[in-house]
């Protein structure tokens, strides 16, 4: 019998070992055919969290992009095209940003990294904001002066280390935020100083705006009234609280003439903001950000 059980503790032992090759191969190693999983770190919304406790830095309304194998991805592991001279003397490092060009002008980004074949001309404006180095096995606090002091000592005018400073209290956070969102920008990050770095969505980072956002589902398109009577007027969109109930409501704003001439298909997904919630569970002064992306 004590052979037998040596033989299953063995079996044992060698399939946590194999097991524990394979997901490391699959989710922190080897790109596969232009296509790798992401392991990311997502925010929550800000609700009132001690701002001495974090580091905040600005929310760039960019195109969020991984750098891993010397090679720019989307945070769903589709690779993305960057010219070579773009990403010319990067570390061979983890990094973590957004692909971002300046506040109010996320369609030029989005346009510009989405093409197969880059154009020159249109990266020339886009930088990599950096905001974490998660292969620095550490606090954050100190992964963000590793990546600052990295990207300070590279030499290329594309990649930028975001700033990250401390508040005094949550009133001067807001404060903060009022002069930002006045200024374009979309709001404020905020990241946990001493957290370790951590896939999914948890309170080690979050994000602070004058208004919340959410994706919706296109259902029905409606046509416009007098100036936009050739062109949409409103879209019908389908949504899940957060508490999970499914609602309908209309969105009539927010769009350019060039989407209200071209709207987002139906079946397709949008990123809208709000203001909270009506008595029905309604989000009020629902108004269109843009067509759903990677970002």
């Amino acid at each position: 019998m004590r052979p037998y059980v040596i033989s299953q503790w063995l079996i044992t032992k060698w399939l946590i070992y194999f097991l524990t090759i394979f997901f490391v191969s699959v989710f922190f190693i080897s790109p596969v055919a232009g296509q790798q999983t992401m392991t990311v770190q997502l925010a929550k919304v800000f609700k009132g969290h001690d701002v001495n406790e974090y580091l905040v830095s600005e929310k760039y309304d960019g195109v969020r992009a991984i750098w891993r194998n010397n090679t720019l991805f989307t945070r769903h592991g589709h690779e993305i095209h960057a010219p070579a001279w773009f990403t010319e003397n990067w570390p061979d490092t983890w990094l973590d940003g957004e692909l971002w060009f300046e506040r109010n002008n996320f369609e030029y980004v989005m346009s510009t990294v989405s093409k197969d074949k880059p154009i020159d001309s249109e990266w020339q404006k886009i930088r990599y904001m950096v905001f974490d180095k998660p292969d620095y096995v550490n606090i954050f606090e100190m992964r963000y002066l590793a990546y600052l002091s990295l990207i300070n000592a590279t030499d290329s005018p594309y990649l930028v280390a975001v700033k990250q400073f401390s508040m005094a209290s949550n009133h001067s956070l807001y404060g903060l935020l009022t002069d930002y969102v006045d200024t374009g920008a979309e709001g404020l990050m905020l990241h946990k100083k001493d957290a370790l770095f951590g896939s999914g969505r948890t309170g080690n980072l979050v994000k602070l705006k004058t208004h919340m956002d959410s994706e919706a589902l296109v259902v029905k398109h409606y046509q416009g009234n007098g100036k936009y009577s050739e062109m949409l007027g409103a879209m019908l969109v389908r949504w899940f609280s957060p508490t999970g109930k499914e609602v309908y409501f209309k969105i009539g704003s927010g769009f350019s003439d060039l989407q209200r001439s071209n709207p987002p298909s139906i079946g397709s997904k949008i990123t809208f903001k709000y203001y909270g919630l009506t008595k029905r569970g309604v989000p009020k002064y629902a108004s269109f950000i843009r067509a759903h992306d990677e970002g």
